[in-house]
């Protein structure tokens, strides 16, 4: 650890978030994590229950004197978006994550911190294993899958929570508490090619998309960034219908609720044309980079010689592939009439994959309407039949409404502003939340979600705001503080 962990507040919550940091727990791989939860209950002589789905429940008695509040679920999940930069050697599946302080973040060695949401059980374990803060009844509540699925939440059982209050510790923003997040889904695709024989003409390269931001499909979906996926494929049109370039292999972004931030495709081009294809890739870069300039400084377009590959995709299926992700929305389609400022629906091209005989797709849809996401998936499957491919939707998940009298919003809002002398801004946020399955499977829960300041979530850029850890805590404790009776 370094050794600048040790001058950081608060002291058990950054211990605890270190050894979180060294267990592997990679979406729906969370068992070193479960074991972990489940040793700290033991040793802690707390009840425990571990559920089919993998989901952990630790509970702890009030004390002295807050016997008769009602009880708080303090809930986080387990699983971390697991992102590394190309040229960094990692194993999410074995190797620890190498975070390291610089000045006021705390940041990861190329590759996700997992403070999404780590911060979040490294401050129920704190809160767990004290014997000097008041509270009354809790439960701390760990799920698992929560990036790729959701598996967690979707598999609570009736009865398996008691209490009556939800503090969700999963927000990005200090002095934001949310109180309403978007439903979504998924929508998949299948476009079917053939191989035929590279040309004896062609010559091989590799096209790379590199430096771009990425960041979360939901909270940074506005925010202008690159969309690699998006890029690459503006190029290969340009290559194709200019200089009849064929294509081997696309591969672009990586998570479904991650904007792509590289992407990179194996061509063929005629070796008589190899200067102009060169200038037009140069020409392409400068184009782009300027236009992107603002949001995304480190972006760079490259070409570079390959290893002639076997084969390369049939015309008519590069065909259909270049003009169907040109024609495919990403990005914020419509804002919210009701909040200022306020995404209310939107996709996601988050990746494309060339398997071995086809084109994976996968884009997200998002909105707080729920009519909405039924809308644009409905959209995003529409271009897509346009070429014949295959197209499937997941079952998706639920919004949470908000609730602007609940009770727990103003106890957190009248804890903020005891603490820090403002106010605390109250928000919905255009991201999955687990409070929308949570509040449908346990009717009346009364919920709020908040955390503190990070940034570049599901991407190697993450980063945690070291003093909003701090603010967090605070926060915690003094809601704890003033849970009402029953």
């Amino acid at each position: 650890m370094d050794k600048k962990f040790d001058n950081l507040e608060p002291q058990s919550v950054w211990n605890y978030f270190y050894e979180i940091t060294r267990i592997p727990r990679p979406s729906k791989k969370e068992e070193k994590i479960i074991k972990y939860l489940i040793d700290f209950a033991k040793k802690f002589k707390l009840s425990f229950e571990n559920d089919e789905t993998g989901n952990v429940l630790i509970r702890k008695q009030a004390t002295k004197g807050m016997e008769n509040r009602k009880m708080v679920c303090l809930q986080s999940h387990m699983d971390m978006v697991c992102e590394k930069n190309t040229d960094v050697e990692f194993d999410f599946d074995k190797d620890p994550i190498q975070a390291y302080v610089d000045g006021d973040w705390m940041k990861a060695r190329g590759t996700t911190l997992g403070a999404d949401d780590g911060i979040g059980i490294a401050t129920q374990l704190a809160i767990l294993s004290s014997k000097e803060i008041e509270h009354g009844p809790i439960e701390c509540l760990f799920t698992v899958d929560e990036e790729t699925g959701l598996t967690g939440a979707f598999g609570l059982e009736p009865g398996f929570l008691k209490s009556d209050i939800l503090l969700n510790l999963d927000s990005e923003d200090d002095g934001q508490i949310f109180i309403g997040c978007a439903g979504g889904m998924d929508t998949t695709i299948k476009i079917w090619y053939k191989k035929e024989l590279v040309p004896d003409w062609a010559l091989p390269f590799k096209i790379s998309v590199r430096g771009l931001k990425g960041g979360h499909s939901g909270d940074d979906i506005n925010k202008g960034r690159g969309n690699a996926n998006k890029i690459l494929n503006r190029l290969l049109f340009k290559a194709w219908s200019q200089y009849g370039v064929r294509l081997n292999e696309f591969t672009g972004g990586n998570l479904r609720n991650a904007i792509a931030r590289e992407a990179e495709a194996v061509v063929l081009v005629n070796q008589t044309l190899i200067d102009k294809f060169n200038k037009l890739v140069e020409v392409f870069n400068t184009t782009v980079r300027l236009e992107l300039k603002t949001t995304e400084p480190d972006l760079e377009v490259k070409v570079i010689p390959f290893d002639r590959p076997y084969f390369v995709i049939d015309e008519a299926s590069q065909r259909k592939l270049i003009n169907v992700l040109y024609a495919c929305p990403h990005g914020v389609i419509e804002m919210s009439r009701d909040i200022p400022n306020f995404v209310e629906t939107s996709t996601n091209l988050a990746s494309v994959k060339t398997e071995a005989d086809y084109f994976y797709i996968t884009t997200s849809q998002r909105s707080s309407v729920q009519s909405s996401i039924e809308d644009i998936a409905t959209m995003i499957a529409s271009v897509f039949k346009l070429v014949d491919a295959d197209i499937d939707h997941t079952d998706g998940y639920p919004g949470w409404t908000p609730n602007p009298k609940s009770e727990i919003l103003e106890i957190a809002r009248s804890s903020f502003r005891k603490l820090y002398d403002q106010e605390a801004k109250v928000l919905a946020v255009h991201a999955g939340l687990e409070c929308g399955l949570i509040g449908e499977k346990f009717p009346g829960m009364d919920m709020i979600s908040y955390g503190p300041d990070l940034r570049g979530v599901h991407s190697p850029d993450e980063r945690i705001h070291i003093k909003s850890v701090e603010r967090f805590w605070d926060l915690t404790l003094e809601i704890l503080k003033n849970i009402p009776v029953k």
